[in-house]
């Protein structure tokens, strides 16, 4: 079974580039795998390049690629809950990042925890850092596992799903939050979604994946303007907006995701698609130009619009 399928991609310095799509179609498989933390067995990289620096990532002996992870490659995870250790204080796990990748001590590692909790606006921080995760609420375990990812000014920040088990309010303040970090670290963003309006007010660019590959792919307003996939189209139109009705139904893709382990012949999204035709039962189409930047693997993609 092939989890992630041959996606390919470019992330800027200091760009922020959303990868969005239903659970199961591959995002975080695919930032694990940038991060080499896929558990092998069962699971293994089979082929490819990840490209950092002037490094293929996938290469690196594990002890070198330890020194990226979170020096300069940082990744934070959806359940922060689940993500920081419950018998060790926040304040604990930040120096520890500290004093491993910024060779510090333990008083120089707490003043820095200090300051990058107040930074990530976490109410007296200084009283926190010995508190433990429990003591957090969902918002500031969220805010402390930023925390962390930033603690050693990284180049790329992996955010997965970082504000799924937040309310709206604090969902926002994330957001926000991280465009503040990234204008004023320069790093650049991989934001993992499945929230198409997160990414409309973060993200230049989007990837749109589908049963492990990427069906669409460009600027987020060419893809969110003129959407050349039957699978993005639907995305976008089952998003409520100002001019929903009352009573009025939302749209909803028909169906449900395929069996990675039993994909059908040809496209994976043809058994769910509205505008499939024979060619798409059996070949499966290639990832093509459509715009400046904007690719899209459809058969039929010149009929598509909004």
């Amino acid at each position: 079974m092939h989890a992630v399928d041959s996606i390919s991609y470019t992330l800027d310095e200091g760009d922020t580039v959303g990868v969005v799509g239903e659970s199961g179609c591959g995002k975080s498989v695919h930032a694990l795998s940038i991060m080499r933390l896929i558990p092998t067995p069962p699971g293994k990289i089979d082929h490819g390049e990840v490209l950092f620096r002037g490094r293929n990532l996938l290469e690196l002996r594990e002890d070198d690629m330890r020194r990226v992870r979170g020096a300069e490659i940082a990744m934070i995870f959806q359940d922060p809950m689940t993500s920081l250790n419950p018998v060790r204080t926040v304040g604990f796990q930040i120096m520890e990042t500290l004093i491993l990748h910024q060779d510090m001590d333990k008083g120089q590692a707490r003043a820095r925890t200090e300051e990058l909790l107040t930074m990530v606006g976490i109410p007296g921080a200084r009283n926190c850092v010995d508190d433990y995760p429990h003591q957090f609420s969902g918002g500031m375990r969220q805010r402390a596992m930023i925390a962390m990812g930033l603690s050693c000014n990284p180049s790329i920040l992996i955010a997965d799903e970082p504000t799924t088990a937040l309310d709206v309010t604090i969902q926002a303040q994330i957001v926000e939050l991280v465009k503040q970090l990234q204008h004023k670290i320069g790093m650049a963003v991989i934001w993992i979604t499945h929230d198409l309006g997160i990414i409309a007010g973060l993200a230049q660019r989007v990837n749109v994946m589908y049963a492990g590959k990427i069906v669409e792919s460009g600027p987020v307003k060419s893809i969110y303007g003129d959407p050349h996939h039957p699978y993005t189209l639907g995305l976008l139109q089952s998003l409520p907006s100002h001019g929903t009705r009352k009573n009025e139904r939302l749209f909803s893709i028909a169906g449900e995701p395929p069996d990675l382990v039993d994909l059908p012949a040809g496209c994976a999204f043809a058994p769910r698609c509205r505008y499939v035709v024979p060619r798409c039962l059996k070949e499966v189409p290639p990832l093509e130009e459509v715009g400046y930047g904007h690719k899209a693997a459809c058969w039929e993609k010149a009929r598509i619009s909004r």
